[in-house]
């Protein structure tokens, strides 16, 4: 194999995989749009922002989320947990996975004589995992913290195809008096997936039936740029306000964003705050912005709008967001909750 056999290798990879770590994780988070890459604080920051672990406020940090899709099709968790092992070193792990459950399998579903069993019906599931490890360090730039993530990809389809992928991304936050800023460019070197199947299980099945069995492959996450600035305002002894504004930068080939082209997308979105002594939070967000081809042939922008509350509580927070996957079909809102932890708190 010569170097233009391997460019022409990648040159016809599939450039889009790994949509499942485009959800996002935490109530909180997508309660305000998932506009949190400068305000993204804590455990949760493993997946947002790296960079945010370092601001812990204890030495431990442990959260958990469920989330239903498609009328409950489709089930999707997280976990995470961080440690702050120094006052400038914060490490984090997080666990998430998408999986559709009890897939019946009907390839063997006629016998050999030619008969429909049912008996023969089995089951599977289609599951993506990934295992975040981060590193975050606050610099000695006043303000500035920086971090890194390794991904590591895991997706199966049953015992009919396997795929490993890995990938990092790097991220930093800055913090002037109200303001913050911070920026992630996500799969930073691209995250490849590798395609391995199992043949055996169906080609001849797809031989009688005319369908073209699938070859090996790699499949490209390209990199993503994710900006963000948030202002926080204390109105008074009781009462804050926390607003941010991100936009997502793809480098990709032209797509559904609200301002695209052939090599640069944007997507905005925006998210804000309201807090009471720190343990009540109100919170609403906007995103996924789109311009849709009407029956007259105009754009019609559409967006997803998303609320939420959270609750504090002896280190405990409980967060809850209504919100949906992002299309605007017919496709019911979900009722998306998550519960966080902090322990071993650090005395003043």
């Amino acid at each position: 194999m010569n170097l233009s056999d391997i460019q022409n290798g990648f040159s016809q990879a599939p450039l889009y995989s790994n949509e499942f770590l485009n959800i996002g994780i935490d109530a909180a988070s997508f309660s305000k749009g998932n506009a949190v890459i400068a305000s993204s604080l804590g455990v949760c920051s493993g997946y947002w922002n790296p960079a945010g672990i370092t601001s812990m406020e204890t030495r431990f940090e442990t959260s958990l989320m469920h989330a239903n899709y498609f009328s409950g099709l489709a089930q999707y968790d997280y976990f995470g947990f961080a440690f702050k092992p120094t006052d400038s070193l914060g490490l984090g792990l997080s666990l998430i996975r998408f999986g559709i459950d009890d897939i019946p399998n009907t390839l063997d579903l006629i016998d050999e004589n030619g008969n429909v069993n049912y008996d023969r019906i089995t089951y599977f599931s289609v599951s993506d995992y990934a295992l975040l490890l981060s590193v975050a360090r606050i610099t000695k730039v006043k303000g500035l913290k920086i971090g890194a993530n390794l991904k590591l990809v895991y997706r199966r389809q049953g015992n009919f195809a396997n795929a490993y992928g890995f990938g990092f991304d790097i991220g930093g936050q800055y913090q002037l008096k109200n303001w913050r800023f911070g920026a992630v460019l996500r799969d930073a070197s691209s995250t490849f997936n590798f395609w391995v199947f199992n043949k055996d299980l169906f080609s001849s099945i797809y031989l009688q039936t005319g369908n073209e069995i699938p070859e090996n492959s790699l499949e490209i996450t390209m990199p993503k740029l994710l900006f963000g600035v948030a202002y926080e305002h204390q109105f008074n002894k009781k009462i804050s306000l926390l607003a941010e504004i991100d936009v997502d930068w793809y480098f990709n080939a032209k797509q559904n964003s609200l301002i695209s082209g052939n090599l640069l997308n944007f997507d905005p979105h925006a998210g804000v705050q309201f807090s009471y002594l720190k343990n009540i939070h109100i919170r609403a967000g906007v995103d996924k912005f789109q311009l849709i081809e009407d029956f007259d042939k105009s754009d019609k922008l559409m967006f997803q709008t998303s609320v939420g509350a959270g609750f504090y509580f002896y280190h405990f927070s409980l967060d809850y967001a209504l919100s949906n996957v992002g299309d605007f079909s017919v496709a019911p809102l979900s009722h998306i909750f998550s519960l966080k932890y902090s322990f071993n708190i650090k005395k003043q």
